[in-house]
C-alpha cells in the first residue's frame, strides 16, 4: 500500500492538504448529482416527476375528474439543437394514460449527444405526475441536421385528489430543458485525427 508522503516544509504541506481537500469536495460534488437525482425520483422532490411501469399504469383507476398538461421545452444555449413541443396543452382524466410528443433537430455539423431535465409546475404535483415512456430516461444522440420525434407517455395519479394540498389543482406544466452531454460521440474526432496524421503530399 502506498502512503503519500507529505513535504516537511510547512507552506507546502498546507497547499498538499488544501488540493486534496478541493479534489474530495468535487468527487462529492459529482457524487452528488446521481444521488440527488434518485432522491428527487423516488420523492418527487423539487417538481421531479415519478417514473412507472406498464403493469402499475395498468393498475390505475381511471377518474371523471380532467385535469390538464401544459408541455414547455428549452436548450441549453451551448447546446445547438431545436427542441420544441407538438402540442401546447392537452386535457385528460386523471388516472388515464396520454401520449405527447417533442421533437429535436441537431442544427450543428457535428454528431452531438444531449440530455433532457424535467421537472413539473407546481413542484406539488411532481410526486403525482409518472412517465411510462420518456426521451429523458437516456441520453440522445443526433447526427448533424438529423430530426426525431420523441414521445412520452405519462398518466396523473388519482392520488392527487387525496392530498389536501394537490386536490384543486386544473393545471400541471411539464417543462424539459436539453443540455449537451459530458459524453460525445468521438468517431468524427477519430477520423480528424487520423487525418492530421496523414503526411502532406
Amino acid at each position: 500500500m502506498t502512503v503519500l508522503a507529505l513535504p516537511k516544509d510547512p507552506n507546502a504541506r498546507t497547499g498538499v492538504l488544501a488540493l486534496l481537500g478541493a479534489a474530495a469536495m468535487l468527487a462529492l460534488g459529482f457524487a452528488s448529482v446521481p444521488l440527488y437525482r434518485i432522491f428527487c425520483q423516488v420523492t418527487g422532490f423539487g417538481g421531479t416527476t415519478m417514473k412507472a411501469t406498464e403493469a402499475e399504469a395498468a393498475a390505475i383507476r381511471v377518474t371523471d375528474k380532467l385535469i390538464s398538461v401544459r408541455f414547455d421545452a428549452n436548450v441549453d444555449r451551448q447546446l445547438p439543437w431545436k427542441f420544441q413541443m407538438e402540442q401546447t396543452t392537452q386535457d385528460l382524466r386523471i388516472g388515464a394514460r396520454k401520449m405527447a410528443y417533442y421533437s429535436a433537430e441537431n442544427l450543428s455539423d457535428q454528431p452531438i449527444t444531449g440530455i433532457a431535465s424535467y421537472n413539473v409546475e407546481p413542484e406539488l404535483a411532481g410526486k403525482y405526475f409518472h412517465k411510462i415512456q420518456c426521451f429523458c430516461f437516456n441520453e440522445q444522440t443526433l447526427q448533424p441536421g438529423q430530426s426525431i420525434n420523441m414521445p412520452v407517455i405519462y398518466y396523473v395519479d388519482p392520488k392527487i385528489l387525496d392530498d389536501p394540498e394537490t386536490k384543486d389543482i386544473q393545471q400541471i406544466t411539464l417543462s424539459y430543458t436539453f443540455h449537451k452531454s459530458a459524453q460525445q460521440p468521438v468517431q468524427k474526432l477519430a477520423a480528424n485525427t487520423l487525418d492530421q496524421s496523414r503526411p502532406a503530399r
